[in-house]
């Protein structure tokens, strides 16, 4: 079983993933100033339940990722006391099975890579993912596995609370899904504007998307607010709430084993890599062609983990 950690700006995510399946999700919250040894004690409670008390080392090895540069080193060491060997750190130097079409590759927010690495391995080409957290965050991969950039936004509930602190008659309120675009109360307004508006912008995003890039896309839906959004969106799209921790352990393959020939550390992949691509794009569809069905998907649909 693999270890893939997920320090983001609100929660580390913890993930167990085996043969491909995310087996365990746990999270922590994010403390800059925690130390090693205080994460460390919270996995400990986190993990007591599930090892097997016979093994000392349960996880083989482990993948981080993080937008907290403060805690990457402590969730690095505690990566390392359950696996017994450094873990794989996403970075500019990883292999991907991307190329990246950016000026700054290392500029780019490690999570962003993660998402799309796992989307263009598992999705039709073109793929747009869009990470709903403490920012909103589109990522886009074209035709030729070319991660072109994105768009960042400030997230769903970063918005409701920034209306609630500096709007002296605005309240705080609870994160839920609003029943109409008219608001009739202060709060609805405040949830349709939020909620409803976020969906638009979804939508509307991933149609100027697809104008630049001259070709549909398929759009992936993620991150810990997607659920309020994604019954919203008109745009067909998948529910894949797993995408982060599994494009982890796909990173984590990558680059736990010797590069090919024609490998490159920031990874722009070969003729063999694009031919199983195309391959992998197929089996997304076949269940509906098996019922006899072409149409397009429906407006949204969750992607089982693994």
């Amino acid at each position: 079983m693999i270890l893939a950690i997920d320090i983001g700006n609100t929660t580390v995510a913890l993930g167990g993933i085996k043969d491909g399946r995310v087996c365990f999700v746990a999270h922590m919250d994010t403390v800059r100033t925690r130390t090693a040894a205080e994460y460390r004690a919270e996995m400990e409670r986190i993990f007591s339940r599930r090892r097997n008390p016979e093994r000392k080392v349960w996880f083989e090895g482990a993948v981080l990722t993080s937008v907290v540069p403060q805690l990457t080193g402590a969730l690095a060491a505690c990566a390392r006391h359950y696996t017994g060997r450094d873990p794989v750190i996403v970075g500019p130097a990883i292999r991907t099975g991307l190329t990246m079409g950016v000026p700054d590759p290392e500029a780019v927010g490690k999570d962003r890579i993660a998402d799309a690495a796992y989307a263009a391995a598992n999705y039709p080409l073109p793929v747009v993912t869009v990470d709903l957290g403490t920012a909103t965050t589109f990522n886009v991969v074209d035709g030729d596995r070319v991660f072109r950039g994105g768009v960042i936004c400030p997230g769903l509930s970063t918005g409701l609370r920034a209306l609630g602190d500096r709007c002296a008659q605005l309240p705080q309120i609870h994160l839920a899904r609003p029943r109409h675009a008219i608001g009739a109360t202060t709060s609805e307004c405040m949830l349709s504007g939020s909620v409803m508006g976020t969906a638009v912008l979804l939508d509307g995003m991933t149609q100027r998307i697809e104008e630049e890039l001259g070709s549909p896309v398929t759009l992936v839906l993620t991150g810990g607010l997607a659920k309020y959004v994604a019954p919203l969106c008109r745009h067909p799209l998948t529910y894949d709430p797993e995408l982060m921790l599994k494009g982890l352990a796909l990173l984590y393959e990558l680059n736990s084993k010797p590069a090919r020939r024609g490998d490159s550390r920031r990874f722009s992949p070969g003729p063999e890599e694009d031919r199983r691509g195309e391959k992998r794009r197929e089996p997304f569809r076949r269940e509906e062609r098996r019922r006899g069905r072409r149409d397009e998907p429906p407006a949204m649909k969750r992607r089982n983990a693994g």
